[in-house]
């Protein structure tokens, strides 16, 4: 076994472990019912009481990670650690059931953003858009983009948090796709760190699904999107080849998701932060009672449509891995997963329909 399979294996059991901790004695913690409460929130899609303290395990394997990082490279991801544990423990008092609002844990991602920019000096070079890139090299344009970029990616696996193991998967994807890329530009350091981020994931998921016995929560939702983003960031930083919109693609499904819950609530004109069951977890789930299982089996239809959408949010990623170093390839591919995506979501409710009455 060498040295990285060991680290590997050591982040994974680390993130077991705590996971398996938090199971036992996770609704001892709480300041208040807060899995009794989540049970009655408007996007709620879980049918018994569950701990949301998963990004407990999920950070402490990557602050473990941080003392495996290259050495060239382990000051600055300690900082940059650092500056992600802001956003965890906003997400971590929500947890607690202290009730912070998605408008200032959104504002957390964007501080926590912030000082990562200003601990390490970097922001994202480049969005593969000539007339942005031009401006790009500039702190006025291209800090605010770095910004609304890792606050919306880190906001989107929020989103998706709301079946057993989908955001979790879509993370693992994101991190194995950016490995891939970054080893075929030969930037075998950062490989390391998006390993170590999926094997903290996997040890992880196998307390999350199928059987849900635990939960991201805000913190481990928002910290995996905030370091997902950024690992994509670094490889473009040390990479002129890698394709920006390729990086895109690995976390298509948390921004798809999110443009179209931004359009959705502009449409209907409601609050952009407030919750509601129109994601497309939501609909596939609902699908599932609607046409096969019936409303008590959420226990089947919850894990079930993780398992559908998988190939959907893992095809972007793996689109990504092949289309690394090609601009217009992998724009290609954004436009047509983005058609795909758009036009899936308005035809379901139409297609369920017509299915439920022929069975």
């Amino acid at each position: 076994m060498s040295v990285l399979q060991f680290e590997l294996l050591l982040l994974a059991c680390l993130s077991f472990v705590i996971s398996r901790l938090i199971v036992a004695h996770g609704d001892q913690v709480s300041v208040n019912d807060r899995c009794a409460n989540d049970l009655e929130a408007v996007q709620a899609m879980h049918f018994r009481k569950t701990p949301r303290l998963g990004g407990v395990a999920v950070f402490a394997a990557l602050a473990l990670s941080a003392f495996f990082a290259p050495e060239r490279l382990q000051e600055s991801y300690l900082q940059f650690v650092a500056a992600t544990s802001l956003l965890f423990f906003v997400g971590l008092l929500e947890d607690l059931g202290f009730h912070i609002s998605p408008m200032k844990r959104l504002l957390a991602a964007v501080v926590a953003s912030l000082c990562a920019i200003l601990l390490l000096g970097v922001w994202l070079p480049r969005v593969d858009i000539p007339v942005i890139d031009m401006a790009t090299s500039y702190w006025f344009v291209g800090v605010p983009i770095t910004l609304l970029v890792t606050a919306g990616v880190a906001n989107g696996f929020n989103l998706i948090d709301g079946v057993h193991g989908l955001a979790t998967l879509t993370g693992i994807g994101a991190a194995l796709s950016l490995a891939s890329i970054a080893d075929s530009a030969g930037l075998a350091s950062i490989m390391q760190l998006n390993m170590m981020l999926a094997a903290g994931l996997v040890g992880f998921l196998i307390l999350n699904f199928p059987m849900g016995w635990i939960f991201l929560g805000d913190a481990g939702a928002y910290t995996i999107g905030f370091v997902i983003s950024w690992l994509g960031i670094a490889i473009l930083i040390n990479a002129p080849d890698v394709s920006a919109w390729a990086i895109f693609l690995t976390v298509f499904w948390p921004i798809a998701d999110t443009l179209l819950a931004v359009w959705r609530r502009s449409r209907r004109k409601a609050n952009a932060m407030a919750p509601d069951r129109l994601h497309v977890h939501q609909m596939v789930m609902r699908a599932l009672a609607i046409c096969f299982f019936g409303p008590a089996k959420r226990h089947i239809t919850n894990p079930l449509t993780t398992i559908v959408l998988a190939p959907f949010v893992l095809a972007p990623q793996i689109a990504a891995v092949y289309l690394w170093d090609d601009p217009g390839a992998s724009l290609s591919a954004v436009v047509i997963f983005g058609v795909l995506f758009v036009g899936s979501y308005l035809a379901a409710p139409t297609l369920i329909q017509r299915f439920r009455r022929r069975v």
